[in-house]
């Protein structure tokens, strides 16, 4: 054999080395994406989750944070979630596939955000009211059948994951505007930021919509590509900045009066867990709920007041006038929907079903605390806090 021959030979046998080698490689990285993306030291876990929101001032990322810190502290110590702000891994919008594919282990958003996939995803957060408050579509959806439905939406979207949820969310305000608008007519035509079947209720009001991640909705304002937005509260909206840009907010409103956190876990991830980590994983999301609602109370109050003491922001209750047009607006929207989707009628006839007998009880059961409110501390209008 000549010294080309072997030469030859021996570059042809290193590079089938090489292609074998590589293939090998490969195989591993392609089974490790398939994986659960679980961390495991001495027979403790820790499971990657991305926020949907930013680090540093943002209270959702607080709240979020207290979820995996219920987490820890209920496991004693063995199961712990490594919590990432928003853009860490993936965009906002490919948290649901980041979780599905086992890119990370869990998520913290909102059904809103996947509103693109399924309109009906609006439906486990941001719907029609019914009378209902974020409370009672949580009852609903643990106790009057929309769980079964919500995992009916996961799979028709092609989410491979189990949800939970947490914090009831007051209603949220109408938001913030150039000037205070009370009529139809005030907001008709208007340039306006929000997300979910919100976007449709109000373009049926005259509205000119558009959607933007929560980080854009200020600069966007400042612009003059939008002329009013919301977001969500008192506390989110003031972290934002909105009070530099807008001096009149409105309260209360109807297109978007309940929501809650949505935290998926991927199936892969959930069902590797033992029995104990599964239902801590579950149960902390009930505990997060009364303690984000807790301090919610008292963080939005106190930067309410805030808004109105030091920047002198005018804030005022969304008129009558405007909360039926959103009411009608929920209607055709419901409506249209219904008839072209049998399957978001579906849950909409459910959640109607479990309103008009909740909501009687309640309703009638519920005393007017407005008039005790004002009975102490006069018109609610005037009170100064």
């Amino acid at each position: 054999m000549t010294k080309e021959n072997k030469s030859l030979k021996v570059k042809t046998s290193s590079r089938r080395k090489f292609f074998k080698t590589a293939a090998k490689a490969s195989a591993v990285a392609a089974a490790a994406v398939a994986m659960p993306n679980i961390a495991t030291a001495g027979g403790h876990k820790t499971l990657k989750m991305q926020a949907a929101w930013p680090s540093g001032a943002n209270i959702f990322f607080e709240m979020a944070g207290d979820y995996c810190k219920m987490v820890d502290e209920m496991s004693g110590g063995t199961l712990k979630i490594d919590l990432q702000p928003v853009g860490a891994v993936v965009k906002t919008s490919e948290i649901g596939q980041a979780v599905s594919s086992g890119v990370v282990d869990m998520g913290h958003w909102v059904t809103a955000y996947w509103y693109g996939k399924n309109p009906a995803a609006s439906l486990f957060g941001t719907g029609p009211s019914y009378g209902m408050s974020s409370q009672e579509v949580m009852g609903w959806m643990e106790y009057g059948g929309g769980r079964k439905l919500y995992d009916e939406t996961l799979a028709k979207v092609g989410f491979d994951y189990i949800g939970f949820f947490h914090m009831p969310m007051p209603a949220q305000p109408f938001g913030w505007f150039k000037k205070n608008v009370t009529k139809v007519s005030d907001v008709k035509g208007m340039k306006y930021r929000t997300v979910g079947l919100a976007t449709n209720v109000l373009t049926a009001m005259g509205m000119v919509v558009r959607q933007l991640p929560g980080g854009e909705i200020q600069p966007a304002m400042k612009t003059g590509l939008i002329e009013a937005a919301e977001f969500n509260n008192p506390t989110s909206d003031s972290q934002f900045g909105m009070q530099d840009v807008s001096k009149h907010y409105h309260l209360g409103s109807f297109h978007q009066s309940q929501e809650m956190f949505e935290i998926p876990v991927n199936k892969k991830t959930y069902n590797s867990l033992s029995p104990a980590h599964q239902a801590i994983l579950k149960n902390a999301a009930y505990a997060a709920n009364s303690d984000n609602y807790f301090k919610a109370l008292v963080r939005y109050s106190a930067d309410l007041a805030k808004l109105m003491n030091e920047h002198k922001v005018n804030v005022y209750q969304t008129s009558d006038e405007i909360l039926a047009q959103q009411l009608k607006g929920w209607d055709k929207v419901i409506g249209d929907f219904n008839k072209k989707d049998p399957f978001f009628k579906k849950i909409v006839d459910s959640q109607k079903a479990y309103a008009k007998r909740v909501m009687k009880y309640l309703l009638m059961n519920q005393p007017n605390y407005k008039l005790a409110y004002e009975n102490e501390f006069g018109p609610i209008g005037k009170v100064k806090i």
